[in-house]
């Protein structure tokens, strides 16, 4: 067939326009140039006997202490969407983050309470795929789509973690467990596709320690595949309370058993340490020296996948015994902070303290 010049035009733009469509979702927001890090911020309230944390408890002001006291700049704020207190995209909240010129990177929780260790009550993974969450997961990325910017967002936190309810031992045990995961995973990110938010950057984010350590538990049984995610995420933990004895080993050790097992499961991928901590008083661990060679690893590109970090600030109760508390945050402890601030500028070069011009993305998108 012999097409004229004006229609080989058309065809030219036409496909020129869906490559770039596809190469927009496919990276919505870029790694970081290389060498260099994002930083991303989570901050939470701390746990009392009339309020629990509730991952979103941050604030403007937050942001600004944390950055004013370590010297840089985060390139995300990490919050959750808890869907047993709405089930409305947080637009509000993202507002602000984005105001800020940082990236909403959101927590997905479809989840009755903030309890753990047992199954869920009302946002199970079978209703999820038989879809009784539709008309509101439609809904959300509809809001999302509206938000325009860049968003990070993760569904089915930790899956090989059995404190979480979408874990296998709480939906079908061994065989059905992680099967029903990925469905209730490809459903959501289906669906939310679906309505046109190509905003909407997802991370498969999964523990370090398969928890249960059973075959059936592995993090590679959950793995929904290469579509249905664009980074993946980690947990990194040491000793998370003062009585744990055990996970006291550094970054590193844990590095060196999940790092290889994610990028041959996900060549290519991105990896963020979505959330890494170390309990201040725990007797067994410094967690100012735990968190010193933690960044000084991060930052001489021991993990050329690696492409950013988020330390998981917060506090909570974990019984009646005020000392048994879980507490994390940074700015409570004068070593910790020093650490944080003396690393951060160090290596200053290696970090990128902003994902993605927010003033140009903004532009762009109004005079759409």
């Amino acid at each position: 067939m012999v097409c004229s010049a004006s229609v080989r035009s058309i065809l030219c733009r036409f496909f020129l326009a869906a490559f770039l469509v596809a190469q927009a979702h496919a990276q919505t927001i870029p790694k970081p140039p290389d060498g260099k890090l994002y930083h991303g911020f989570y901050w939470d309230g701390a746990g009392t006997d009339d309020h629990d944390p509730t991952e979103h408890d941050v604030t403007q002001a937050d942001v600004t202490r944390y950055e004013e006291m370590l010297g840089k700049k985060a390139a995300w704020v990490y919050f959750a969407n808890n869907w047993f207190e709405s089930r409305r995209f947080p637009a509000e909240m993202c507002g602000w983050i984005r105001a800020l010129g940082k990236l909403p990177y959101i927590r997905l929780m479809l989840r009755s309470d903030v309890d753990q260790q047992r199954a869920e009550k009302t946002f199970t993974l079978q209703k999820i795929i038989a879809g009784e969450f539709d008309v509101d997961l439609r809904a959300w990325a509809r809001d999302a789509k509206k938000f325009g910017s860049p968003i990070l967002i993760e569904w089915g936190t930790e899956p090989n973690g059995d404190w979480f309810a979408w874990n296998g031992k709480w939906n079908g045990g061994p065989t059905e467990g992680p099967r029903r995961y990925i469905a209730a995973y490809r459903h959501i990110v289906d669906l939310m596709r679906a309505e046109g938010p190509d905003n909407l950057q997802w991370i498969w984010h999964v523990n370090w320690l398969d928890q249960p350590e059973r075959r059936w538990n592995a993090l590679e049984n959950y793995f929904p595949g290469p579509d249905y995610c664009e980074w993946l995420g980690l947990s990194v933990y040491g000793p998370t309370t003062p009585t744990t004895r055990d996970g006291s080993e550094s970054l590193r050790f844990k590095m060196a058993q999940a790092y290889p097992r994610l990028t041959k499961l996900a060549p290519g991928k991105p990896i963020v340490i979505a959330e890494f901590g170390c309990d201040l008083h725990n007797p067994h661990v410094d967690a100012a020296r735990w968190t010193q060679h933690a960044l000084e690893d991060l930052f001489t590109n021991r993990w050329p996948a690696v492409i950013g970090f988020c330390w998981w600030n917060e506090a909570w109760q974990n019984d009646n015994l005020k000392k048994h508390d879980t507490d994390m945050i940074i700015l409570r402890d004068v070593e910790l902070t020093r650490v944080f601030r003396e690393q951060f500028t160090k290596h200053a070069d290696r970090i990128q303290e902003q994902a993605i011009s927010m003033t140009q993305r903004e532009g762009r998108r109004t005079t759409e």
